[in-house]
């Protein structure tokens, strides 16, 4: 029986919420956050928030997948997410929360996990691993926000 494999991390963002919430939702800019494991990327319909479209490969645990991402919009200015439409069951949520002159940004996915042996081992390490990868990514946001503030 397969799992959900669920990964986050959180970082406060050297802007206001608002700009961080624009940083996301420009769909090109946001590529530029993107760490390794993630490559390839390109916007396939919009381009700036919900209704948007983005593919782009992922190479994680020995094996790359292509996911193809719609953008959605629950709470507009604070929740974005995009959700593969290749039946990976892939979410993944960005969170922004004011904090004053800045912003705290989550960042929590979840996906279909493997079963059995292979999905338990799956079940500790991806986690993990996708931590590092949304610490990085976080950390290449908050580069950008401190970037546009210095201009």
């Amino acid at each position: 029986m397969a799992h959900v494999v669920v990964a986050s991390a959180e970082r406060t963002i050297d802007a206001p919420a608002d700009e961080v919430y624009r940083y996301l939702t420009d769909m090109q800019l946001h590529s530029r956050f993107l760490p390794t494991p993630f490559y390839d990327f390109h916007v396939e319909e919009g381009g700036v928030g919900a209704g948007s479209v983005v593919r782009f490969k992922i190479d994680f645990a020995g094996g790359v997948r292509e996911l193809r991402m719609q953008v959605t919009e629950p709470e507009p200015g604070r929740t974005l997410v995009q959700t593969d439409t290749n039946g990976s069951g892939f979410v993944k949520t960005f969170t922004v929360t004011p904090q004053a002159e800045q912003a705290l940004v989550n960042i929590t996915s979840s996906f279909d996990g493997e079963s059995g042996v292979a999905g338990f081992v799956e079940g500790i390490i991806a986690p993990r691993r996708l931590h590092r990868v949304y610490d990085k990514e976080l950390a290449r946001l908050d580069a950008h926000a401190r970037e546009q503030r210095a201009v």
